[in-house]
C-alpha cells in the first residue's frame, strides 16, 4: 500500500497498514562524517603590519604560531570599514549589494545603505547550519541597525535570526572592555565580573566560545561547529589588564618613524612585502616624530603602548582558544581563519585622544591634562585612540587609513590554518583576494554548493571566488580579474594587477576627484603614480569602476552632510522619532543609539516608592566614568552628577529622602551655546541647582540603565549599585528645535564606532 505523510517529508522506507508490513527509514545526517569545524577570528582596526608575523614588534606569538603552521596572505583586501567588511565576509557578496555601504547605524533611504543584510544574501552561518554545523557567534556584531538593538527589537537582524544557534557579545560597533554592554542570545545580560575581579570582555567571549564548543562536543561529538569570534580589539577604547600595559612601558619612546623603519625592514626580511617595495611617505598631517613637543611624544607613546597591550592581550586569548581546541583534539581538523576588518584607524587625529568622545564633540584634547593622566591610559578611566602617526605605522608600508580606499584602508592581514588539509606550511600567498572570497572558500573546502534558495528566499549570486586553489598552489591564478572599492566617496578599482584610486574630499564634485594609477603587482605600497604616463589605461579603469558600481548597486554616490544621512533613521517606531520617552522599570539596558538625546537639554522625571531614608542606589545612569550622567541616592541624599570627561557637576539635596512616594525631577536648560542650568527637584520643591559649563552634544558610546548603573559615573559607588525601591516610571522630555548639530555629532560618533 502506498502512503504519503501529510508533512510532505521525504521517506525512503515502506509504510503499510501495520508495523509488521512496514519498513522504517531515517534520513542521513546533514553533516558529512568527519566534516571540519570552522573558526573565523576577526580583529578590529588592526593594520597590515600590526601582527608580529606581518612586521611589527608587538608580541603576537599565538597569531604568529598559526601563521607559521598555516598560510599568510599579503594581497587580502577589505572594504575599509567594519560593518561592510563583515557583511562581505559572512555573505560572499559585495557590501553595497547587501545594503551595507557604510556602518549599520545608518539607513540613507537607498538600497545600498539599509544597515542590514537582505534575506537574499544568506550568511555563512545560515548555510552551514543547514548543512549540519552548530553555529556560534561571540563578540562584536554591528550588522543590525543600532536603533533596533533594544529589547523591543525588531530582532530579525540579530545573530540568532541570521543563522547562529547561540550568541554572546555586544551588538554595537565598540564597547568598554571592562564594562561592556552584553547580549546573550536575544536578551541583555550583566557582566559576570568586575574590574576588581580582573574582568575583561575579550577573555569573557573566549570563555563563552569554549563553553559553546564544549557543550556541543560533549553531547553530540559527531556534529561539527562554526564559530565566528569577533573581538572588540583593537578598536578603541584601547583597554587591557594592567600587566599588559606595564609590559610595554617605554617600548615606543623612539617614535613612529623609527618603528615604521624597523617594521618595514622586518616585512622585507619575512617576505611579507617584495624586496623592492618603497615605504610610503608620511600621510598629510603626520609630523616627523622629532618635530613633536616633549608632551606630544609622551602622550603619543603612551597611547601606542595601550594599543600594543590590547593586541598582545587579544593574542593571548586566541592562544587560549587554540590550546583548548588542541586539548579536545579538534585543532587539526578545524579550518581556522584570522583576519582584520580594515586598516588602522585615523579617528585619533594628529595627536591622539584620551577620550574619543572629545573628538565627537569638536573639543581639542587638553594636552597638559592628558599628560597629567598618563597612567589612566589603557585602564577603565580612559577611552583612548592612537594618533595618525602610529596608525600609519600600523599600516606599514602603506598610505592612508581605515575609511580610505588606498592600501592603508583596505589591505589587511589574513591567516588560514588547517593542519588536516594544508599540513604545516608557513608559506606566503601573494594573490589578490577580498573579504567576499572567504565565504566561498569555506563552502568550497567543505564541498558545499552555494544554495540558490535559503528559507524559501531566492539568493543573489555570490560575488567572491574560492581561495582553495591558492592554498595548495602558490602560483595559482587569481580566480577573477576585477574588484571595485567605495567608501564614504573614496573610490578604487583593481583590475589585472593595476589599481586606480581616488581620495575624495567631502562636498566637492565627484567628477573633480583626482584619480591615481598604480601597477600594484610591481608597486606594493602605491608610491609610483602612473596616471600621467598611462592616461588611456587610467580612463579605462575609471570607466570600469562606473560599470562595476552600477552592477553592484554602489550608486548613488553619497557624501551628503551628516544630518541628511540620519534623516531616514528618524522614522515612526524608532526612538529617534520621539521627543517624549516613557519607561516602566524594570526594563533591559538601552543602547546609546536608542537613548533620548541630551544635546539640547532635557527634563527627566522619576516617580518612585522609596523604601527607607537610608536606601541607596542608582535611579538613572547613562555613560561611564569617562563621560555621562547619573541620578542616584547615596547615604540617603538625592544626587545628580554630570560628568564631562572627568569634570563633574554635582548637585545634592541637603536632607535624606524620606520613605514613601516621590516625584523626582532633573531639569537641564541650555543657557547659551554650551552651558546649561541644572535644577534638582523633589515633589516640586527645588533642592539644588548648578551650572554645567559644557553640555555635550554626544555623551558616551555606553547606553542607559534604570534602577542600576552598568558602569560607575563617579567614584562614589560601584556598579551595579541597584536601587532597592520601586521605580514606577521614568519620563524624558526633549525641547523642540533644530537638531542638526546633535545629529552631526551622532553621525561622527557612529562613523568612528566600527
Amino acid at each position: 500500500m502506498s502512503y504519503k505523510h501529510p508533512s510532505g517529508e521525504e521517506f525512503g522506507g515502506v509504510i503499510g497498514r501495520t508495523v509488521a508490513e512496514s519498513k522504517p527509514w531515517w534520513p542521513e545526517p546533514k553533516f558529512a562524517q568527519g566534516a571540519p569545524n570552522v573558526v573565523i577570528v576577526v580583529l578590529d582596526d588592526s593594520g597590515f603590519a600590526h601582527f608580529g608575523c606581518y612586521g611589527s614588534t608587538i608580541e603576537t606569538s599565538n597569531i604568529d604560531k598559526l601563521a607559521g603552521a598555516g598560510i599568510r596572505f599579503t594581497g587580502f583586501h577589505t572594504t575599509a570599514l567594519c560593518s561592510p567588511s563583515r557583511a562581505c565576509l559572512l555573505t560572499g557578496r559585495n557590501h553595497h549589494a547587501v545594503g551595507m555601504r557604510a556602518i549599520s547605524n545608518m539607513d540613507t533611504g537607498f538600497p545600498n545603505m539599509r544597515g542590514a543584510i537582505p534575506r537574499s544574501a544568506a550568511t555563512l552561518a545560515e548555510i552551514l547550519r543547514d548543512h549540519g554545523h552548530a553555529t556560534f557567534a561571540a563578540g562584536k556584531w554591528h550588522l543590525a541597525p543600532m536603533a533596533e538593538c533594544t529589547a523591543a527589537g525588531p530582532l530579525h537582524n540579530w545573530p540568532l535570526q541570521r543563522g547562529f544557534d547561540r550568541y554572546y557579545g555586544f551588538l554595537q560597533g565598540e564597547t568598554d572592555q571592562f564594562y561592556p554592554e552584553l547580549t546573550s542570545d536575544n536578551h541583555f545580560v550583566d557582566t559576570p565580573g568586575t574590574v576588581a575581579d580582573g574582568y575583561h570582555v575579550s577573555e569573557d567571549i573566549v570563555d563563552r566560545s569554549m563553553g559553546f564548543i564544549r557543550d556541543t562536543k560533549s553531547l553530540v561529538p559527531e556534529r561539527p561547529f562554526f564559530l565566528y569570534l569577533a573581538f572588540g580589539a583593537t578598536h578603541s577604547p584601547h583597554q587591557s589588564p594592567r600587566k599588559y600595559l606595564e609590559k610595554y612601558r617605554g617600548r615606543f619612546d623612539a617614535g613612529w618613524d623609527a618603528a615604521r623603519e624597523e617594521w618595514f625592514a622586518r616585512q622585507k626580511q619575512f617576505g611579507v612585502v617584495p624586496k623592492d617595495t618603497r615605504l610610503a611617505p608620511h600621510n598629510p598631517g603626520v609630523k616627523p616624530w622629532s618635530q613633536l613637543s616633549e608632551k606630544e611624544r609622551l602622550f603619543a607613546a603612551r597611547l601606542q603602548e595601550a594599543f600594543a597591550a590590547m593586541l598582545d592581550h587579544t593574542d593571548a586569548q586566541i592562544g587560549r582558544l587554540t590550546a583548548f581546541l588542541k586539548e579536545l583534539d579538534l585543532l587539526d581538523n578545524t579550518l581556522l581563519i584570522v583576519m582584520s576588518d580594515n586598516g588602522a584607524s585615523q579617528e585619533g587625529g594628529p595627536l591622539g585622544v584620551l577620550d574619543e568622545m572629545r573628538y565627537f564633540n569638536g573639543m581639542r584634547e587638553d594636552l597638559d591634562a592628558a599628560v597629567a593622566r598618563l597612567d589612566d591610559i589603557g585602564g577603565p578611566n580612559s577611552h583612548s585612540n592612537i594618533p595618525w602617526g602610529w596608525a600609519q605605522a600600523g599600516n606599514t608600508p602603506l598610505k592612508w587609513y581605515k575609511q580610505n580606499t588606498h592600501g592603508g584602508g583596505v589591505r589587511d592581514p589574513l591567516i588560514i590554518h588547517w593542519p588536516a588539509k594544508l599540513g604545516t606550511t608557513g608559506q606566503i600567498r601573494r594573490q589578490f583576494c577580498h573579504a567576499i572570497d572567504l565565504a566561498p572558500t569555506v563552502m568550497d573546502l567543505l564541498k558545499i554548493e552555494p544554495p540558490s534558495v535559503v528559507a524559501g528566499v531566492p539568493q543573489m549570486p555570490v560575488h567572491g571566488t574560492s581561495l582553495a586553489p591558492a592554498l595548495s598552489d602558490p602560483n595559482a591564478a587569481t580566480a577573477r580579474t576585477t574588484q571595485y572599492f567605495e567608501m564614504l566617496g573614496h573610490r578604487g578599482i583593481w583590475h589585472r594587477g593595476w589599481k586606480a584610486v581616488t581620495h575624495h574630499e567631502s562636498g566637492t564634485p565627484f567628477d573633480d576627484d583626482k584619480w591615481e594609477l598604480y601597477h600594484l603587482d610591481e608597486d606594493f605600497s602605491e608610491c609610483s603614480d602612473m596616471a600621467a604616463a598611462e592616461p588611456k589605461r587610467l580612463k579605462e579603469m575609471v570607466d570600469l569602476w562606473w560599470a562595476e558600481a552600477e552592477r553592484n548597486g554602489v550608486l548613488p554616490l553619497d557624501d551628503r552632510g551628516a544630518a541628511m544621512l540620519f534623516r531616514a533613521a528618524m522614522r515612526p517606531g524608532l526612538p529617534t522619532s520621539r521627543r517624549r520617552f516613557v519607561y516602566y522599570p524594570p526594563i533591559s539596558h538601552i543602547v546609546a543609539d536608542a537613548c533620548p538625546s541630551t544635546a539640547r537639554g532635557w527634563t527627566m522625571t522619576v516617580e518612585l516608592d522609596h523604601p527607607s531614608a537610608d536606601a541607596d542606589g542608582a535611579l538613572i545612569s547613562r555613560g561611564s566614568s569617562n563621560s555621562g550622567f547619573v541620578l542616584y541616592v547615596k547615604q540617603g541624599r538625592l544626587k545628580f552628577d554630570y560628568n564631562c570627561f572627568h569634570q563633574h557637576t554635582l548637585i545634592a539635596s541637603e536632607t535624606r529622602l524620606a520613605a514613601g512616594r516621590h516625584k523626582i525631577e532633573v531639569k537641564i536648560d541650555k543657557t547659551d551655546k554650551t552651558a546649561a542650568r541644572t535644577t534638582l527637584l523633589i515633589d516640586g520643591v527645588q533642592v539644588g541647582e548648578a551650572q554645567i559649563a559644557n553640555l555635550l552634544r554626544i555623551l558616551s558610546s555606553t547606553g542607559m540603565d534604570l534602577g542600576r548603573s552598568l558602569s560607575p559615573i563617579n567614584a562614589e559607588y560601584e556598579a551595579p549599585f541597584e536601587y532597592p525601591g520601586r521605580i514606577l516610571s521614568v519620563v524624558f522630555e526633549l525641547p523642540t528645535g533644530p537638531q542638526d548639530r546633535e545629529i552631526d555629532a551622532q553621525v561622527r560618533a557612529a562613523m568612528t564606532r566600527q
